[in-house]
């Protein structure tokens, strides 16, 4: 594949700017620039699109979404030394790329995005992805402010996040996927793609928002799950009493034998516990 654009090759950049990955922000650098449009591309089509990408880093990712296309990137990188990096990318792409300087987890997108729907794209830092998956999930409104998700983790997250009732890898984060979203692991990319190499091997997931989920209180949903996968090896009539309610009546109610495990529960089942548990919660008081 031809170079994407005129600008220097990554480790160059990263060279001239100091960028030596750091673990502490949990940096894996991609300097393959015809792997970063590949992933660029499996969020096409761009045009006419905002796209929102957490830690960009050098930019490899950030300049394959707009030599491909993309209207307008939202860059948030809290890595400093990576800023003088970006603003290059910024100067060839003038009024494309808007560069916030942050932390992703205290930032809220929607503060550059106005009424606009936009498309996250994004090499996620192992060290906030999950985090940042989860507060993506239980946004308030829904439909949300992006209308797909296109990340990359580390495979055991990955498979976490598209494993069905019954499966080893099915959890917390599967129920809270599935609930509100349609996802997909797209491909994966090897251990030797990155530097430094991450112990482990990535998948790249495509998270499609559900226009209607089934009716569920999110905050009650995460306390549901939290509980019964916290203890997942033990019986939900146990495993549900650090809730604080009756676990007996809440599993009578939402029609759940009080033997099953967590991992037998599909997500429906787990949206009729949370909506018993807020109704239950809301007596009390």
């Amino acid at each position: 594949m031809a170079q994407i654009d005129d600008l220097p090759p990554l480790r160059e950049v990263i060279r001239r700017h100091g960028l030596t990955p750091k673990r502490s922000l949990g940096q894996n650098f991609l300097f393959d620039l015809n792997l970063t449009a590949r992933i660029a591309r499996a969020a096409e089509p761009l045009e006419n699109i905002t796209v929102v990408e957490i830690g960009p880093g050098p930019g490899g990712l950030t300049r394959a979404l707009l030599a491909l296309g993309a209207r307008r990137v939202v860059a948030i990188e809290r890595d400093q030394r990576a800023i003088a990096a970006l603003e290059e990318i910024a100067a060839r792409y003038p009024g494309r790329l808007e560069i916030v300087a942050g932390d992703a987890l205290s930032i809220d997108p929607r503060e550059q995005l106005g009424p606009e729907r936009a498309r996250v794209v994004a090499n996620l830092p192992y060290n906030i992805a999950t985090a940042l998956l989860v507060g993506w999930l239980t946004v308030e409104p829904w439909p949300p402010w992006y209308d797909s998700l296109l990340l990359m983790f580390q495979r055991e997250v990955a498979e976490r996040i598209v494993s069905p009732p019954g499966s080893k890898s099915y959890g917390r984060l599967s129920v809270l996927a599935g609930w509100r979203t349609e996802a997909k692991i797209l491909f994966d990319v090897a251990r030797s793609a990155f530097v430094p190499p991450p112990k482990v091997t990535s998948s790249v997931v495509r998270l499609t928002p559900r226009q209607v989920p089934l009716a569920c209180e999110a905050t009650a949903l995460q306390r549901v799950t939290e509980a019964a996968f916290g203890q997942r090896r033990k019986m939900l009539r146990q495993s549900l009493k650090t809730l604080g309610i009756e676990s007996a009546a809440l599993l009578a109610q939402a029609d759940i034998e009080p033997t099953a495990r967590a991992e037998e529960i599909p997500v429906d089942g787990f949206v009729a516990l949370a909506n018993v548990f807020s109704g239950l919660s809301k007596t009390r008081l």
